[in-house]
C-alpha cells in the first residue's frame, strides 16, 4: 500500500485556467482525518481518498492504519517538511497532466501545524482547483472544550522549545494585548515542555484562565480547567503524554490596569530577579519600565 515515489501520466496539453476551474473534481483535494478516534471520519472524506491517484500523507506508516480501518488501498506518498520543496513541481506538473491528489496530515486539518501549505500555493499558481473535505480539527475542539470565549480566537501553533524564544513571543502577544487584542490564544505544545510552557505563560500574562486539552477523542482525554500558575504546578509534579493543545483565555479589557500589573509582577517575581521581571512585565504590558519598576518597588515595600 505504501510507496514513495510518484508516477506522472502521459503528458497533456494544460486546461486553462478557465477550464481548469470548471472540472468536477480539484486536482487537489485537503482531507481532514481523524485526531485520535479513527470513526470521526465522514464518508466524504472516505470517498474522496479512494477516488483520487494517491494519496500524499506525512508518514506512510502512520496514514495506512487510517486506510486500513476504512478499507481503502489508494497508493500513500510521503509528503513532510523535508521533502516538500523538492516534490512540488513534479506534483503540479502530475495535476496538469491529470492526476488527482487528496492531500491528509498524520491527524487533523492538513496545513495547520503541518506539511502542504507551499504545495497548496503552487498548485493554485499553475490554476489548478483545490478543493477541501472539512474535518477534526485539534485547535477548534479544545476552544469549544475549555470553557474560553471561542470567539475571536487566534491559532498560533506550536512555539520555539527553547525559553528565551518562547517568552519572547508570549511578550510580544502581550504587548499586542495592551495596544487592545482580546483574543483566547491556541497553541500545541509537546507533552515533555508543557510545564515550563505554563510557567512561562503565567510569568508573561499573569494567572490568566488556561485550558490543557489532551488526548482529544481517544480513551484518556483530558481536559484540566485552572489559572495558568495552577496548571504549571499540576503538570510540573504530574507528567503529560500524549498530543497536548493549550488554550489561554482574552486578556481583560482593563489589562493594563493597576491590577493587571500587580498580578503580572508577582507572577513573574516569584520566577526571576526583579531586573528580569521588570523586563519581562514592561515589554509584555508596553509599559514603561521607570513605571513598571516603580509598581515593583511598592509591592516590595508592602512585603513583612
Amino acid at each position: 500500500m505504501t510507496e514513495d515515489t510518484i508516477d506522472q501520466p502521459e503528458p497533456t496539453t494544460a486546461p486553462s485556467t478557465a477550464e481548469t476551474q470548471t472540472r468536477a473534481s480539484a486536482a487537489l483535494v485537503l482531507v481532514s482525518t481523524p485526531l485520535g478516534n479513527l470513526k470521526d471520519f465522514s464518508a466524504r472524506a472516505v470517498e474522496s481518498l479512494a477516488g483520487v491517484d494517491a494519496i500524499l500523507c506525512e508518514d506512510t506508516r502512520t496514514s495506512a492504519v487510517l486506510l486500513r480501518a476504512h478499507g481503502l488501498r489508494t497508493r500513500l506518498v510521503a509528503l513532510h517538511a523535508h521533502n516538500e520543496e523538492s516534490r512540488i513541481p513534479g506534483l503540479v506538473e502530475a495535476m496538469l497532466g491529470g492526476a488527482r491528489y487528496a492531500l491528509i496530515s498524520d491527524a487533523g486539518t492538513p496545513l495547520v501545524s503541518d506539511p502542504g501549505y507551499r504545495l497548496v500555493r503552487a498548485a493554485i499558481a499553475a490554476g489548478l482547483v483545490v478543493g477541501g473535505v472539512p474535518g477534526p480539527n485539534a485547535a477548534v475542539l479544545a476552544l469549544t472544550l475549555s470553557g474560553l470565549p471561542p470567539l475571536p480566537f487566534m491559532v498560533l501553533g506550536f512555539l520555539a522549545s527553547k525559553a528565551g524564544p518562547r517568552r519572547a513571543a508570549f511578550a510580544r502577544l502581550r504587548a499586542l494585548e495592551a495596544a487592545g487584542l482580546r483574543a483566547s490564544l491556541v497553541f500545541y505544545e509537546a507533552p515533555h515542555r508543557l510545564a515550563a510552557f505554563c510557567a512561562d505563560a503565567a510569568a508573561v500574562f499573569g494567572d490568566r484562565p488556561a485550558a490543557v486539552c489532551r488526548e482529544l477523542t481517544k480513551f484518556y482525554e483530558e481536559v484540566r480547567r485552572g489559572g495558568l500558575g495552577e496548571l504549571a504546578a499540576h503538570y510540573a509534579g504530574h507528567a503529560a503524554r500524549g498530543e497536548i493543545t493549550v488554550v489561554i483565555g482574552p486578556a481583560e479589557d482593563a489589562a493594563a490596569s493597576a491590577e493587571g500589573l500587580e498580578a503580572a509582577l508577582i507572577s513573574a517575581l516569584g520566577q526571576m530577579s526583579l531586573k528580569d521581571a521588570v523586563s519581562a512585565v514592561s515589554e509584555a504590558t508596553g509599559l514603561a519600565r521607570k513605571l513598571v519598576y516603580q509598581k515593583a518597588l511598592e509591592m516590595n515595600q508592602k512585603q513583612p
